[in-house]
């Protein structure tokens, strides 16, 4: 799977959540891995970090289900607000908050994508891509991914992640609170080298949502074709 921008005059929905957008499969080509470059190295771990590693695994395998309000940044300082809603696997929701209108809804087999100055809808398939790996039944640090880099702070540890097959398609960095361990951002550079930073907040585990949560309804829905759009 590689990083695809849509054909979207409106940059903040087409780094949507940053993490999600890289669901999609591409819609069209992004930057090849040059031929003959090295291939993406994984970090040299000491034994206490490997735990902590296992520890990451853990606690990710075990959030079924989380609500939070985000924050989310890109490079160039612009910022949204709105919340997220994860089912694992395969099951995700973003909505912004007023006066945006746009969303995602992944339902376990395809990201629906909605642009509301556009007025369009784009669904694809979900993909096998590093960032999809957080909704993954199962969730495993290594296999598909290089974990290129580990750092831990006083309270707080840091992973970043890499393709093993198209490591072109950007590296992917969790942020985790520690004791007790629990994911509070994350932070994607794409393949063009845009950088989109999302900050949980209030959230929260274990949740059971509607099944509507997870269905894609067009707001299109039910007006006259020769309606104008907004």
């Amino acid at each position: 799977m590689k990083i695809h921008t849509p054909h979207s005059h409106r940059p903040a929905l087409t780094a949507l959540c940053g993490l999600f957008l890289l669901l999609a499969q591409p819609l069209a080509s992004a930057p090849v891995w040059a031929e003959g470059q090295a291939a993406p190295k994984a970090a040299k771990l000491s034994e206490a970090e490997k735990k902590d590693v296992a520890r990451i695994e853990t606690a990710l395998n075990e959030m079924k289900s989380v609500a939070a309000d985000f924050l989310q940044i890109n490079d160039q300082g612009t910022m949204r607000h709105g919340t997220i809603a994860i089912e694992r696997p395969g099951k995700m929701r973003v909505t912004y908050d007023a006066p945006d209108k746009d969303f995602i809804v992944a339902d376990g087999s395809m990201v629906h994508m909605w642009d509301d100055e556009m007025g369009q809808q784009t669904s694809v398939p979900v993909g096998e891509g590093i960032a999809s790996f957080i909704l993954r039944d199962h969730i495993k640090l290594s296999g598909d991914v290089v974990l290129t880099r580990f750092a831990r702070f006083p309270a707080k540890l840091e992973v970043t992640l890499v393709s093993v097959k198209e490591p072109e398609e950007g590296q992917l960095t969790l942020i985790f609170e520690d004791k007790p361990l629990k994911l509070r951002q994350w932070r994607v550079v794409d393949a063009q080298g845009r950088t989109t930073g999302v900050n949980l907040e209030n959230a929260r585990e274990d949740v059971s949502f509607p099944d509507s949560t997870f269905t894609f309804v067009s707001p299109n829905l039910g007006k006259s074709p020769n309606a104008p759009k907004r």
